[in-house]
């Protein structure tokens, strides 16, 4: 077992998604770590190619509402990665890419689905699914979205997250 363990926020990784090079890094990630004695744990968004490619998976994170709809997070395999996984069909369940409708137009709602995924990643960081403990917060959400400050996003108790 590793001494460290590294959270990698990304919207896509190799080989479940990938729209660029953003995809190649995030997959080869953990292998690299890996001969360091470093464990990686990646959270990615649930496409519908992420939740077809899972192979086992436990809730991490109950369901909860998040950005209009329900949401939780997964405990997963897929792919060979060890991963998380931001299980949100409002932001997620759609055609097209990752970023961009059917006919090539960002989803309008990229702003939020990309703010969805840095707070699960920032809730995960600091605990909050339980047997997980706190690590480093590295939050790559890809080239059309950049995340709104963790510290927006984290609510105060008894909050919706």
């Amino acid at each position: 077992m590793s001494n460290i363990t590294v959270l990698a926020v990304v919207s896509e990784v190799f080989p479940l998604v990938k729209t660029g090079g953003l995809a190649d890094v995030a997959g080869a990630l953990p292998a690299a770590l890996a001969a360091e004695n470093v464990e990686v744990v990646t959270l990615i968004p649930g496409y519908p190619a992420v939740m077809k490619a899972i192979e086992r998976a436990e809730t991490a994170i109950a369901p909860y509402r998040s950005f209009g709809g329900h949401a939780r997070v997964l405990r997963a395999d897929a792919g060979g990665l060890d991963l998380f996984v931001l299980d949100a069909p409002h932001l997620f369940a759609r055609p097209g890419g990752p970023y961009t409708t059917p006919d090539g137009a960002d989803w309008p709602d990229n702003p939020f689905s990309f703010a969805a995924l840095a707070k699960a990643g920032a809730e995960l960081a600091l605990g909050a699914s339980p047997g997980f403990s706190r690590m480093s917060f590295t939050p790559t959400t890809g080239r059309r979205a950049s995340p709104p400050p963790i510290s927006t996003m984290i609510p105060a108790p008894g909050r919706e997250r």
